[in-house]
């Protein structure tokens, strides 16, 4: 799943209802794509990047990791594991949850 960053944040709310809706306990959700972490330096290029999303539609943009996990929470979906990737990317693993 690489398109939170390229549609509005309601179509990410919309994704992550469905995940939760739909997966069975312990299924795996998983994103990628470039994502902006508190605490860590925002590559220039991924910077760039979302400036020439934002002027494509400004409900575009990188999202805020620690929004998307929370997100995911309320939908039931815990925070698993996050993978660096190349290109300034990474991988968000979330597991359904078994209660």
């Amino acid at each position: 799943m690489n398109m939170i960053h390229i549609s509005p944040w309601e179509a990410t709310l919309g994704l992550l209802k469905g995940a939760g809706a739909i997966l069975p306990p312990g299924g795996l959700f998983y994103l990628y794509g470039p994502y902006l972490r508190d605490g860590v330096d925002t590559a220039p290029s991924n910077v760039a990047f979302d400036a020439s999303l934002k002027a494509r539609d400004p409900r575009w943009g990188l999202r805020a990791m620690e929004d998307v996990i929370a997100a995911a929470q309320a939908q039931g979906l815990a925070f698993d594991l996050l993978v660096e990737m190349p290109a300034n990317n990474l991988s968000l693993l979330f597991r359904k949850g078994t209660g």
